[in-house]
């Protein structure tokens, strides 16, 4: 094994949520291997989360978030103040990421996490290193954003662009974007048991926002929770919708089938006190907590929004999964699995198995034989 320099560019480089975790865990992993990693991030994090003290070192470019790119006033164009200030800070930002590339061993990997950050890594001299370009969500949920054109702008000659799925980087290649691959998440926890599967316990992790469509679970609940008494929906998360989606529960009387039970730092507790999982979100990439609720050897119900959440669940195998904001199909993969303990108990089992081939060691040899690849 190639002992390398490896830098990942990201937005933050320990915000919460699924990318500033997926990032530590794989800097951590590299780091381990014997690789030199360095973490670096354009902006301060808005939600930070604890890395603890690390195996690999970090760097933020800026003191404070700097403001949006300005659009030129049409009298001026190129030439207009505000543009070039912006360009100006842009280019001294992209100077500091220059001469840590400048400074790596042959051999080094650039991997930039997020395509906003990628603005920078493009102003950088990145010194005949290798560039790895990153779109953590599903191609769909890419084509309604902002990001779409940016990702086909910034990324268009990078050596390698990941997606999560080869589904999803079959539909870029379809874009122009010639130079795909693709590559999971590695299995966020190893828990050391799993599951008993004997609480009757629903379990729900995310952000509570309208991407993760907990109005839309809670209309599902409202189906199924009468058809099993006795079970609870645990949600665990905060988020700006949290207000609404209580008011939503009380005006469908659910108040004594729900616990609202906030954040969890223990998501591994939080699902071996389950017996089943329920993700009912709009749009997704590769949902880490599907890895972790299946790790802990407990079965799936999920809304098929993306070809990641498809990635991970088989349907009818170890997990079922409804068509996207039809609540009325989730509440029946609810009851069927609520009903039917011998049920829940072989595709949890399944889980368990299936959910190895994301293994830490499995992703992390994937990606130092893509960089033995570049490097040829």
């Amino acid at each position: 094994m190639t002992e390398r320099d490896i830098f990942f560019v990201a937005n933050e480089v320990n915000e919460l949520g699924g990318v500033g975790r997926w990032q530590a865990q794989m800097a951590r992993l590299l780091a381990e291997r014997g690789h030199r990693v360095t973490v670096v991030g354009i902006a301060p994090a808005n939600h930070p989360m604890d890395l603890g003290e690390p195996p690999f070192k970090t760097v933020t470019l800026y003191a404070r978030r700097p403001p949006g790119r300005p659009k030129a006033r049409r009298v001026l164009g190129p030439v207009d103040p505000a543009v070039r200030r912006h360009e100006t800070h842009m280019r001294s930002a992209a100077g500091r990421l220059s001469e840590l590339f400048r400074d790596a061993r042959p051999g080094a990997m650039i991997i930039v996490s997020q395509v906003w950050a990628m603005e920078w890594v493009a102003l950088a001299d990145t010194a005949g290193h290798a560039v790895i370009g990153m779109t953590h969500e599903s191609f769909e949920t890419a084509r309604k954003s902002s990001r779409f054109e940016r990702v086909k702008k910034y990324y268009k000659d990078v050596d390698r662009l990941l997606a999560l799925t080869q589904e999803d980087a079959d539909r870029w290649v379809v874009e122009g974007m010639n130079n795909m691959g693709f590559m999971p998440n590695p299995l966020p926890i190893v828990p050391d048991t799993p599951s008993p599967r004997t609480e009757k316990v629903v379990a729900s992790i995310g952000r509570l926002s309208h991407e993760k469509g907990v109005d839309l679970l809670l209309d599902a609940w409202a189906e199924a929770a009468p058809k099993q008494p006795g079970w609870t929906l645990r949600i665990y998360g905060r988020g700006e919708a949290e207000a609404e989606l209580r008011r939503q529960c009380a005006e469908l009387g659910l108040e004594d089938s729900v616990d609202f039970a906030g954040q969890t730092d223990d998501v591994p507790g939080a699902l071996r006190a389950s017996s089943l999982f329920v993700q009912s979100s709009r749009g997704e990439g590769f949902p880490l907590v599907l890895l972790e609720a299946m790790a802990c050897g407990v079965p799936c119900v999920a809304f098929d929004c993306a070809p990641g959440v498809r990635e991970i669940v088989t349907h009818d195998e170890d997990g079922l999964l409804a068509r996207p904001g039809n609540t009325s199909e989730l509440a029946r993969h609810l009851v069927r699995l609520m009903s039917d303990e011998q049920l829940r108990d072989a595709m949890g089992d399944q889980a368990l198995r299936s959910v190895q081939r994301f293994d830490p060691d499995v992703i992390t040899r994937r990606w130092e034989d893509l960089f033995d690849f570049l490097e040829r």
